[in-house]
């Protein structure tokens, strides 16, 4: 089992920056990928970025050239942030991270975000 909790959401004004931090714990050594996703109020769960043990990352086009997804996979635990830049009203939502072990999908409780001025 893997256990994920994140931290680092708040309120934040329109061009503003937050980090968002997530720890991995349990069985880590079989994470071979994270990832972060975001579910807006109204609206479905959406992938924002992923990143995995080798460096590949991928973003959502909303998110490209704002955001950023570094990890640290030799740690324990495990941690993978997302750096948010130039953030929008249209980003306010509750972040969630994310990993698949042995096919097996495990998720964090969330932290929320709001850009509001």
């Amino acid at each position: 089992q893997v256990q994920l909790v994140e931290s680092g959401g708040g309120l934040v004004q329109p061009g503003g920056s937050l980090r968002l931090s997530c720890a991995a714990s349990g069985n880590i050594f079989s994470i071979n990928a994270m990832a972060w996703y975001r579910q807006p109020p109204g609206k479905e769960r959406e992938l924002v970025a992923s990143i995995t043990r080798g460096g590949m990352t991928t973003y959502a086009n909303s998110v490209k050239g704002r955001f950023t997804i570094p990890a640290v996979f030799a740690a324990n635990p495990v941690l993978v942030y997302l750096q948010t830049n130039s953030l929008k009203p249209e980003d306010t939502a509750v972040y969630y991270c994310t990993t698949e072990v042995l096919g097996l999908a495990y998720w964090g409780r969330g932290t929320q975000v709001t850009v509001s001025s």
